[in-house]
């Protein structure tokens, strides 16, 4: 598996003749995979501008640089797409992509969404907490997990350790943070880049996932996520009510420990299957999934 990104390097050197030729030989099994991946993509209900969650508390101005899709189809992405066990999916929101881009690119990323109504979460000691004690005992828990994921037939996972580390903005209520994740012995690690918004009966969940190899690019988008995720006037941190609104049983610091969510499943599993095929055609299917989905989308202004 350490010799796929290297082999879709070399697409540039082959001519278009040699891609036709090996396009050919393509097995009715490849073609079946390609089928259910199109089939996917051609489902999705991709959006742009102003997108008011289901729940109605928060409103995403999404620009022109993102999409976003609809909880029926983020849970398409992360169970059938990337592998998540199936449930992974059902409290999303809906997803964020960065525009001319599909899930299923070789090094595709994308943000879960999210919504955790627990009270207001006062971020009266955010500037207390000692967050290398914090990671310690997710790491901990993180292996306990593992554990259960082994069981289950999936693969270990380790958290790594911090890849930026907590930054909390008492102006606008927002935290982000990132950690460096290893699944199984997957070569390339895993970016969780984690973003709460905190309002007025519990926090917004928004969540990066991606490669490690592709933090500098996560870096250079977090302002416009930060900045794109609101709550709707009413469920704003500042619209918080001591004599009626619940407060959450916990502060800042808890924010900062939750769940993992992999992109490791169809592509890579896809290539595995396929790498028995020899070189050449893992070479073709780089080329093929370019031609196959293009990097043109398709968008429908939110209403």
């Amino acid at each position: 598996m350490k010799y796929i990104g290297m082999l879709f390097s070399l697409l540039v050197i082959f001519s278009s003749q040699t891609t036709i030729a090996a396009e050919e030989k393509l097995t009715a099994e490849q073609e079946q995979y390609y089928a259910k991946a199109k089939k996917i993509w051609d489902s999705l209900d991709r959006k742009q501008g102003d997108v008011t969650l289901p729940n109605n508390v928060a409103t995403l101005k999404v620009p022109e640089t993102f999409y976003y899709l609809n909880p029926k189809d983020a849970e398409k992405i992360l169970v059938e797409a990337w592998g998540n066990p199936p449930g992974a999916g059902q409290n999303t929101l809906g997803m964020l992509f960065p525009n001319g881009t599909t899930p299923f690119d070789n090094g595709s990323w994308g943000v879960t969404i999210e919504y955790e109504e627990d009270g207001y979460v006062s971020d009266e000691n955010a500037d207390e907490i000692n967050y290398d004690d914090l990671l310690s005992q997710m790491k901990d828990d993180t292996s306990a997990a593992s554990k259960q994921r082994v069981k289950q037939g999936y693969q270990p996972i380790e958290l790594v350790g911090w890849a930026e580390k907590p930054f909390y903005d008492a102006s606008s209520h927002k935290l982000h943070w990132a950690k460096e994740i290893k699944f199984g012995d997957n070569p390339v690690n895993t970016l969780n880049y984690n973003i709460r918004v905190l309002g007025r009966k519990g926090v917004l969940v928004l969540n990066f996932i991606a490669g490690m190899e592709q933090k500098a690019v996560i870096d250079s988008n977090i302002k416009t996520v930060l900045a794109l995720a609101e709550f709707n006037q009413g469920s704003r941190y500042e619209d918080f009510n001591p004599d009626m609104d619940k407060v959450a049983a916990y502060g800042i610091g808890a924010l900062v420990a939750g769940k993992v969510i992999a992109k490791t499943g169809f592509l890579v599993a896809a290539l595995l299957f396929l790498k028995k095929f020899g070189i050449i055609i893992l070479i073709v299917v780089g080329a093929f999934l370019k031609k196959l989905f293009g990097r043109k989308t398709e968008l429908k202004q939110a209403e």
